[in-house]
């Protein structure tokens, strides 16, 4: 009967292979963990894609409203007060998240292109995230205001800022039109003040040649 014995390992030879692969590993999760905190931290330094939410500070200030000085209790602001100062902050979301759908395609084709850096791309992707954050609270503050009000809020708002950008677009036309009246009176009153010019010169030129014509008339007879 022929038996077949196990070989022995020489775990003195493994140890180095084994040691450079967990060297290896270690070096890789290494990098990966400073990669991500510097990628973090160039992602908090970045400028805001907008300015100040104006808007959105004036709700919560009227919100939480401190008592004035040398007074226990705070100011009572009146319900609809408040819940015109959310509304007003709906309507500003709603222009935020329009220039930002605006915005994706053209900065996600120069990105592509390459005529963009990679910053560009990290400040619009975080603007959209904070989008997506304030209007998930602005629906959670009108329902604790009123039930079901988070359901219609955007609807609301959208129809005010259509109206606002309309009216906007009325007063920009207006505008234009006074402009261009006023320059179409000034050009009519430069125009008529040279034709007036003109036909005073052609009557002092032509004056001088007739009292010419009739001294030598005066002179035959």
């Amino acid at each position: 009967m022929v038996s077949f014995g196990i070989p022995e390992v020489d775990w003195k030879s493994l140890i180095l292979p084994f040691a450079y692969v967990l060297v290896l590993v270690g070096s890789l999760y290494t990098f990966s963990n400073i990669y991500r905190k510097r990628k973090a931290a160039q992602s908090a330094n970045l400028a805001p894609w907008f300015g100040p939410h104006l808007q959105r500070n004036v709700y919560l200030s009227l919100l939480h409203m401190e008592p004035e000085e040398g007074s226990e209790k705070a100011p009572k602001i009146p319900e609809s007060v408040i819940r015109a100062a959310l509304l007003r902050r709906a309507v500003e979301d709603i222009h935020r998240l329009v220039q930002i759908r605006t915005a994706k395609q053209a900065c996600s084709s120069l990105l592509q292109k390459g005529s963009v850096g990679d910053d560009l791309w990290q400040r619009f992707q975080r603007a959209e995230k904070e989008m997506e954050e304030e209007l998930r609270d602005v629906v959670m503050e009108a329902n604790a205001l009123a039930p079901n009000w988070g359901q219609i809020i955007f609807q609301s708002a959208n129809e005010i800022a259509a109206n606002t950008v309309v009216r906007k677009r009325l007063e920009d036309i207006q505008e234009t039109t006074d402009a261009e009246k006023a320059w179409w009176e000034k050009r009519r009153a430069t125009i008529q003040s040279e034709l007036v010019k003109e036909l005073d010169d052609e009557k002092a030129s032509t004056n001088p040649s007739s009292v010419d014509g009739d001294t030598v008339v005066v002179g035959k007879a």
